[in-house]
């Protein structure tokens, strides 16, 4: 309560200290300003004139008094009238006039008074302009010193706890009471069915839940406390997710914080919060402690580059050292979720710290269709809609994918004003996923779009007519976000394993769209640039990788390095120059005698070549029933 109420203080005092700062300001402006409008008054006073005009007059006796101030000469006459004038400033006054023939008595006999340059009002505009600069800067440094020593004096190496803002944790709390938390009434508590798709990872962090319930049960037969949870697996799999369903089949309160978050310019920030991030886990004890992206602050150290005492490093050894920390009656459970457990230190990974490890893995057909019963809950659907139909055309879809793609239809059948979603907004959703919106306008000529009719004619027919290769769901000319038209093959199972076959049937269905470009118009176009891509990694892949190399045998080749400061370094080659040149060679070898097959099954099937692609030009869009029909005929 003492932080809040000093906020509370700060956020008053703010608006009086910039009315200070305005006023001061404002002061210096018009006192600047009334500065040089007199020393413009005093200057108007005088009329100009040259010098020789003022020898003439001082010769002739027409002059009462001189008055010398740097380079400018003011004479006054004796009907009072002034007179100025400039001179260079390598020469003196008396020296000018004498060159301009005024003679040394007569110059002795005028009254002369020789002024400071630096002085009068003008300078002092000046020194004022000169100053408000320094001003402000000097008190946005004060300012900014006062916010750090009052907010986080470790951060610029005072010392002390951290008592304020800089080196208080940032993290979220959702209590499990609704009561404490008003937060929680906004949205539902997370459970674990709330979670679908994940049945084996709901199945290991069930003894987490019961410890965070029932510790005492696992304390009296000697059970060590598990100290942290690690969720591994790619994005968009539920780890944040499942982390909030583990707080709310426990009921206990969750504190939710990103990596990122630790880490501020100041050094010993990223440290101070996350002492006070465990302080406060532990004042709630029983609790969950999320911290997302956890390989923002827990890199491998001892990289060589950056140093061992900068902010990451010291804020990943307060982590160490507070998970290690944890008595053994105290009920807090660290839960983490990373993309890349692979970089992760060691120290992390230990038993002790981190004793869980759960990978969340993409959703197969069974787990696809629970995530899509979750998120269509609530939405209109038309009676015939299935879901499994559905999670059969999505492989490879994560959970938040699933998530986008039942959204994605409510919006396309509200853009019709429909009532309901149909599958057709479900599969137009599901193309605007993986290959982006649709691209109005004629922006193709006629011969373009023969061209493209032709190459994805060509892949299809060439995926039909090759083994272990996906049957084609989809083939359209209709151009979505980058693509120009598209395949799309629909895996009928899931397959963990694949062969060396099934990755040559990829590679010659790749290479297809290009044979037939060149079998039907004896020229080749940059339509089959990205296929080239993807085609050059899995011949890669395969001899480097995979081991499906007949030639180099079973061994991998090169390793990929990266570095948590500069990212990926490339790949450090442990092979020799003969086994570089070896690798090429295999890789022109595979893909060429997939080209060269593409090019045969086309030229054999040249009649279902020419009758899919004037189906693509007349209705620019193949389903899979017209597709084998056409295969058939």
């Amino acid at each position: 309560m003492k932080g809040d109420d000093r906020l509370e203080k700060e956020k008053k005092e703010k608006p009086s200290r910039w009315r200070l700062v305005v006023i001061i300001i404002s002061i210096l402006v018009v006192s600047t300003m009334g500065l040089i409008l007199l020393s413009e008054r005093s200057a108007v006073r005088a009329e100009a004139s040259t010098l020789p005009a003022l020898a003439t007059m001082i010769e002739d006796n027409q002059i009462t008094g001189l008055t010398i101030r740097g380079d400018l000469i003011t004479a006054e006459t004796f009907d009072g009238k002034l007179l100025s004038a400039r001179k260079e400033s390598s020469v003196s006054a008396f020296e000018s006039f004498q060159l301009l023939g005024v003679s040394s008595e007569t110059l002795k006999s005028i009254p002369s008074v020789v002024e400071d340059s630096r002085g009068g009002p003008a300078s002092y505009a000046g020194l004022i302009i000169t100053m408000i600069p320094l001003i402000l800067i000097g008190f946005f440094v004060v300012m900014a010193v006062r916010q750090v020593q009052r907010g986080g004096g470790g951060g610029m190496g005072m010392g002390g706890g951290f008592p304020g803002q800089v080196g208080r944790s940032n993290a979220r709390m959702v209590s499990a009471n609704a009561k404490e938390n008003e937060t929680t009434s906004e949205r539902p508590q997370v459970t674990f069915d709330d979670v679908a798709g994940a049945e084996q990872a709901k199945f290991e962090l069930q003894e987490v839940v019961e410890f965070l319930k029932e510790a005492d049960k696992f304390l009296k037969l000697g059970a060590r406390v598990p100290r942290g949870v690690l969720m591994a697996g790619p994005p968009g799999t539920g780890k944040t997710l499942m982390a909030k369903a583990v707080a709310g089949e426990a009921g206990v309160p969750f504190f939710h914080i990103s990596g990122s978050e630790f880490v501020e310019m100041f050094v010993g920030v990223g440290a101070a919060r996350v002492r006070d991030l465990f302080k406060k886990a532990k004042e709630q004890s029983p609790a969950v402690v999320f911290i997302d992206e956890i390989d923002a602050v827990g890199r491998r150290r001892g990289a060589g580059l950056g140093g061992g005492n900068d902010e990451r490093e010291q804020t990943l050894n307060q982590i160490l050292v507070a998970m290690d920390g944890f008595d053994t009656d105290t009920n807090v459970i660290v839960v983490a979720a990373t993309n890349r457990p692979d970089i992760l230190d060691p120290a992390l990974l230990r038993p002790g710290r981190f004793d869980r490890k759960i990978v969340l893995d993409l959703p197969d057909v069974e787990a696809r269709e629970a995530i899509l019963d979750v998120h269509t809950r609530g939405k209109p659907l038309d009676d015939g809609i299935s879901l499994s139909d559905l999670a059969k055309l999505t492989p490879g879809f994560a959970g938040a994918d699933l998530e986008n793609l039942a959204n994605e239809a409510a919006i396309l059948a509200a853009r019709r004003n429909r009532t309901t979603i149909g599958e057709l907004e479900f599969q137009d959703a599901i193309e605007r996923i993986i290959a982006g919106p649709e691209r109005k306008g004629n922006f193709l000529s006629k011969d373009e779009r023969k061209v493209i009719a032709y190459h994805e004619a060509g892949h299809a027919v060439v995926m039909h007519h090759t083994e272990e290769s996906d049957p084609v769901h989809k083939v359209s000319i209709i151009s979505r976000g980058m693509a120009l038209g598209y395949t799309m093959p629909l895996p009928e199972n899931n397959r963990q394993l694949r062969s060396r076959e099934a990755f040559v049937s990829e590679i010659v269905s790749l290479l297809g769209g290009r044979a037939a470009e060149e079998i039907v118009f004896k020229r080749i176009t940059t339509g089959a640039s990205n296929d080239l891509e993807r085609a050059t990694r899995l011949a890669r892949a395969m001899v480097t990788r995979l081991g499906f190399s007949q030639n180099l045998g079973m061994r991998t080749f090169g390793e990929e390095q990266g570095n948590p400061f500069l990212g990926s370094l490339g790949e450090t080659r442990d092979y020799s120059e003969e086994k570089a040149q070896a690798i090429d060679q295999e890789m022109d070898t595979i893909i060429h005698a997939a080209y060269r097959q593409a090019k045969d099954i086309l030229t054999e099937q040249r009649s279902k070549l020419d009758a899919l692609a004037e189906a693509l030009l007349e209705e620019e869009t193949i389903n899979r029933p017209q597709f084998e029909q056409l295969m058939a005929s």
